[in-house]
């Protein structure tokens, strides 16, 4: 927590370079509140003599913080901080997973706890009638798919895409619906790989019969067996 009596202009910068220095004093006083949704930043001149930098590392460190939609700019008028969620709020969370590649087991135990998460909010839903008929439908069509003497893995990879991303809008919740969303495109080249050893092993029934088993989960409201559902889900797809 900040301490007591400081703030924005009268924070002392951390040892780390200027820019990230900068960056955190703000992101700092916007989780504290002492800087809320919708509130006007000091100017660059303010901040470069209350923070002791030069001006050309404050209007870097606002540059970087509008790329991620954490603060926007408005001609003539200021800067100031973003009242309403930016998908671009996610973008280094995305980077940091894509750059840690070597960890992937790390990866799937991320996935698994989201996708846990995910079905405990659904369940809670009032009413899943329907998404449980899209996901239905959805199935059916996988089945299809799989079924095909020559099977389309880019074909039954859409539909299983569609189908994680209808159980995420279930949850109706758009963070986590993004999170998942961008956590999808992450494993898309694992994904395909993990379809095509399922038609080259002949395994499409079990591929189906794990997505019913979800579909199962969902509709019969089974809170204990969700984490099975899910670990049962990534048989194939432990192994990079």
């Amino acid at each position: 927590m900040m301490e007591e009596g400081k703030t924005l202009l009268n924070t002392d910068l951390q040892s780390k370079s200027v820019v990230e220095s900068v960056i955190d004093v703000i992101v700092s006083s916007i989780i504290q509140g002492e800087l809320k949704p919708g509130d006007k930043l000091p100017t660059e001149m303010e901040l470069s003599k209350s923070l002791g930098v030069a001006r050309n590392s404050i209007r870097e460190a606002i540059k970087i913080l509008v790329a991620y939609g954490v603060i926007y700019i408005k001609r003539a008028g200021g800067t100031f901080v973003s009242d309403s969620y930016n998908q671009k709020m996610l973008d280094p969370m995305l980077y940091g997973i894509i750059l840690q590649k070597d960890t992937w087991q790390d990866f799937i135990k991320l996935r698994t706890v989201l996708d846990i998460g995910t079905l405990f909010v659904v369940l809670r839903q009032k009413d899943n009638t329907e998404r449980v008929k899209q996901l239905k439908a959805i199935v059916e069509k996988m089945k299809q798919a799989c079924q095909s003497s020559h099977p389309s893995v880019d074909d039954i990879m859409e539909l299983d895409q569609q189908f994680h991303g209808e159980i995420g809008a279930a949850a109706d919740n758009e963070q986590l619906l993004n999170i998942t969303n961008y956590i999808t495109r992450i494993t898309v080249p694992s994904r395909k790989r993990t379809i095509e050893k399922i038609i080259q092993m002949g395994d499409q029934e079990n591929f189906i019969h794990l997505h019913e088993q979800l579909i199962n989960v969902i509709e019969e409201r089974q809170f204990d067996q969700i984490e099975k559902a899910v670990l049962d889900h990534y048989v194939y797809w432990k192994v990079k």
